[in-house]
């Protein structure tokens, strides 16, 4: 009786009320900090990945020595507009250079260090190898593309990461009544990215679409503005900020969902389409490729099994085809994304793409469930304090991450001390 009893009178509110009080959810806070810091953590993780593992042999996949030239390159971007730093000169040097920031930024955006900045860094990396050679990829890298863009907007800081960390820290200092320390790294590394900044502007001819350097600029501007009002005008201008970007944070969040839905969905009617997928046969091809046998033996052993074969290949597409319907239903939902991740963990192995497979992992986790990713990270931090041989810190939650949004709300309170960070 109490249910229905508020269901009615749900129904009887006005409309203006129901209203703000949907604007008053995603602008209110920040949804699934979690979430986004698993995306965050996995995307720079799978890049970081990537670079590394290609490390020898940079230079013929993005570098001088790549087969798609300097010349052509520059053709095609001047027909599709991508972005990349790396047409400003075809200097060694300077390929070094981009390269390592985006070693650099990927690594950094993994610990949390500074994730406003480091994620605009690791952006310009990502968007600028992935357009210099665009047949270079394994279809992760489209994922990582449009994620690198994504994660700009999130405030996938809040736990896990080293600027949640110092939130915390300087909320217990300003609970003790201590000063807050002076903070040079975040105004510092804020000038050295306008100086950047003024060097996209300057190449833009050959740097690609004219959005992106005003997205940079935009950017810049504006945490040059939040650092100014959280000083100057804590008050309602600081709330309005702060509503804008926990606006912009959820609705990049819902968009990414989508994305993920929409990326199951076409691939698995795409397949329902195909001939070999109607027959249950499609996965026998693959197994039998050299190219995509980095364990023949393996692939062999699966492949000359009928049943597995047709068992994982109706299998992938019952799975593609029913997700973004069971988003409805929490239990079916975490049970296909299980599933999911497995099968993307099977490809990296008996197929070879591990870029793939980690990318649309780390897509996948953001419909993982909170109360999975705080008991993740108290094993993850009950393993490191053991390993290391310490205490923790405060209390099991805190240093699990469990308090820390509400942590990073004591320290919006105070206002950040730093431009970037």
């Amino acid at each position: 009786m109490s249910t229905s009893h508020a269901t009615r009178a749900r129904a009887r509110e006005p409309f203006d009320r129901r209203l703000a009080r949907g604007v008053q959810a995603v602008t209110g806070r920040t949804l699934a900090p979690y979430q986004s810091a698993i995306v965050r953590i996995g995307f720079s993780l799978t890049w970081l990945i990537f670079l590394l593992r290609e490390l020898p042999h940079r230079h013929l996949l993005y570098g001088p020595e790549a087969p798609w030239s300097f010349e052509l390159a520059q053709r095609l971007i001047a027909d599709n507009r991508a972005f990349t730093v790396l047409l400003w000169s075809d200097g060694r040097l300077w390929f070094e250079l981009v390269y390592g920031l985006a070693v650099l930024s990927a690594a950094l955006l993994l610990v949390g260090w500074r994730t406003r900045a480091v994620s605009v860094v690791f952006m310009v990396g990502v968007l600028s190898l992935l357009n210099r050679s665009v047949f270079v990829g394994d279809g992760g890298d489209n994922v990582l593309h449009l994620v690198s863009i994504y994660l700009v907007f999130t405030r996938c800081g809040q736990v896990w990461s080293l600027d949640a960390r110092r939130a915390a820290r300087e909320a217990r200092a300003a609970e003790a009544g201590r000063a807050p320390r002076r903070d040079v790294v975040g105004p510092l590394l804020w000038v050295v990215l306008g100086g950047f900044l003024l060097a996209v502007t300057w190449f833009s001819d050959v740097s690609g679409e004219w959005w992106v350097p005003v997205l940079l600029w935009v950017l810049w501007l504006g945490n040059g503005l939040w650092w100014l009002v959280c000083r100057l005008a804590p008050g309602e201008p600081r709330t309005l900020l702060d509503a804008l970007a926990n606006l912009a944070h959820n609705a990049v969040l819902a968009v990414l969902m989508v994305e993920v839905c929409l990326i199951y969905a076409t691939a698995g009617w795409y397949k329902i389409q195909g001939s070999r997928w109607q027959e249950g046969t499609a996965l026998f091809y693959p197994l039998h490729l050299d190219y995509f046998s980095p364990w023949p033996a393996l692939s062999e052993l699966l492949g000359a099994s009928g049943i597995m074969v047709m068992l994982l290949t109706y299998g992938t597409v019952i799975v593609q085809v029913a997700f973004p319907f069971t988003l409805f239903n929490r239990k079916v939902k975490n049970v296909l994304l299980v599933v999911m991740m497995m099968e993307h963990a099977g490809i990296a192995v008996l197929l070879g793409l591990p870029v793939f497979s980690l990318a649309m992992i780390s897509a996948d986790a953001v419909f993982l469930p909170t109360a999975f990713l705080v008991w993740l990270g108290a094993r993850v931090a009950g393993g490191r304090d053991r390993l290391l041989k310490r205490t923790p810190a405060g209390s099991s939650a805190e240093s699990a991450g469990e308090a820390l949004p509400e942590q990073r709300r004591t320290d919006e309170e105070h206002g950040p001390r730093t431009l970037v960070g």
